[in-house]
């Protein structure tokens, strides 16, 4: 099936924009090479302000990399990259994170020998305390941002309702509590967008709804922007307007979950050539199962 021939799925107006048809990030015409494999070809895609943007897509479709990409952990081979209209491509991790782009990983990356509360409280930038200066001649000035930030990081943990474990360990955690971790760093600092790898990937069902909650919320209450990959459909049906779909390195359809998941195209794409006929809950289906690898 070549891709370049199929059209996109265009059922929502609002797709890949906010109401007020501002896009936060746009990526025009990004490739990405690895030696002689074309892992993200010519994606153009815009992810609007105020959305929670859902990104699908088989495994081996080049969904990670693209977030790679936006995210400043691999350059790419050609294409233009922008957030907030200013052209980022090519920034390292740190420089996007200082504009308010924020991402997580499949697995989460905690410090291991930390505690839930030193996690969090290890984000904000820039803390005096870590200039040895500071240190020996400014001890008040140290002393109380660093009473400001522990503040804050009570504050997300309450919000996280995971004030009962702010002590331990964060190796100790399961892997639920973990990821609710790793959103609760996003909130550590002023985050405009972050995005979202396999947030639900072995999470138990309990804590991957008390996760789109807080995903829920944070967009609600806080104004973040999302975009998360994620094989879950009840995952991406709950919490996404618009869903993107990537296959073989690029964009296939886009559109409400319904949409998509009802496009011949996205069918095939999923459960293989020949299959476009398939009731469109079999591809849902289908994509929930799919390992969480992209």
């Amino acid at each position: 099936m070549s891709l370049d021939t199929q059209p996109s799925v265009r059922a929502d107006a609002r797709a890949g924009t906010s109401p007020a048809g501002v896009a936060m990030v746009e990526v025009d015409r990004v490739s990405k090479w690895f030696g002689g494999i074309h892992a993200v070809r010519e994606v153009s895609l815009r992810i609007g302000r105020g959305t929670i943007t859902g990104l699908i897509g088989p495994n081996g479709a080049g969904k990670t990399t693209l977030f790679n990409i936006i995210a400043g952990h691999y350059k790419p081979t050609s294409g233009t990259i922008r957030l907030d209209g200013d052209d980022v491509t090519g920034l390292e991790p740190h420089a996007l994170f200082g504009r308010g782009l924020l991402r997580t990983f499949q697995l989460a990356q905690e410090f291991h020998s930390l505690s839930v509360r030193e996690n969090l409280m290890m984000v904000p930038p820039d803390q005096p305390g870590e200039s040895l200066l500071n240190a020996w001649f400014r001890p008040g000035a140290v002393a109380a941002r660093e009473r400001e930030i522990r503040d804050k990081a009570d504050e997300v943990l309450d919000f996280l309702t995971l004030t009962h474990l702010a002590d331990e360990r964060a190796a100790n955690l399961s892997g639920g509590q973990k990821k609710l971790l790793e959103l609760g760093r996003t909130m550590m600092v002023d985050a405009k967008i972050v995005f979202l790898d396999e947030v639900g990937a072995g999470v138990n069902r309990t804590l991957l709804n008390t996760i789109a909650g807080v995903i829920e919320r944070l967009h609600r209450e806080k104004g973040y922007t999302f975009c998360l990959i994620e094989h879950d459909m009840d995952f991406i049906a709950r919490l996404c307007d618009p869903v993107i779909v990537m296959a073989e390195g690029a964009v296939l359809a886009e559109g409400t979950p319904g949409a998509v998941m009802a496009n011949e195209h996205v069918i095939e794409a999923y459960l293989g050539t020949g299959s476009k006929h398939v009731r469109p809950q079999a591809a849902a289906q289908a994509a929930a199962a799919a390992k969480p690898s992209a």
